[in-house]
């Protein structure tokens, strides 16, 4: 069963009853998984209970895929999330990271950082660089973006809080 049949509901956050039903898994799989692959790391809430976002679902289906389908070991397995999250192959293919997209682990650089590249020391008197129209374009863009993170992030928070008020 690959990960592109399997559908994900659209939620923010799975118990981990649903979870197994999406991978077909029984919760104690899940939970060794757990010890085993840092990358899959659900939190807890204050009750203790395990609540997985989508990025741990779609791990748990890749950690599925690869021991199960692939045949991988569980050290084999690690190894290859391993170079998947850190990105593509070095033998020129992308096997693995066709199925999965890969995420790097690095903090991105900050928009300054972009957009002034780092000093040189030869040139520590030099104008700062001021944005083109295409990077100022790109700016709003990743704006909106994060604006659209902040308004799920806020969804989501409500719909804890909601839950959380009605079993108390």
């Amino acid at each position: 069963m690959s990960q592109a049949a399997t559908a994900i509901p659209e939620k923010l956050f799975f118990k981990i009853g649903e979870v197994c039903d999406i991978a077909g898994v029984q919760a104690h799989v899940l939970r060794y998984w757990e010890t085993e692959f840092p990358m899959l790391a659900p939190q807890k809430n204050r009750a203790g209970q395990r609540t997985y976002r989508r990025r741990d679902v779609e791990m748990a289906l890749r950690i599925k895929e690869l021991l199960y389908d692939e045949q991988y070991t569980i050290a084999g397995a690690k190894k290859k999330l391993a170079g998947e999250l850190r990105g593509p192959s070095r033998e020129g293919g992308q096997s693995g990271a066709a199925k999965t997209p890969a995420r790097s682990l690095q903090r991105p650089p900050s928009l300054a950082a972009r957009l002034n590249p780092a000093p040189n020391p030869a040139s520590s008197l030099a104008p700062v660089a001021t944005p083109t129209d295409d990077q100022r374009t790109q700016l709003i863009q990743i704006a909106k973006q994060l604006r659209e993170i902040l308004d799920l992030l806020d969804e989501g928070e409500a719909d804890i809080t909601s839950t959380q008020a009605r079993r108390k």
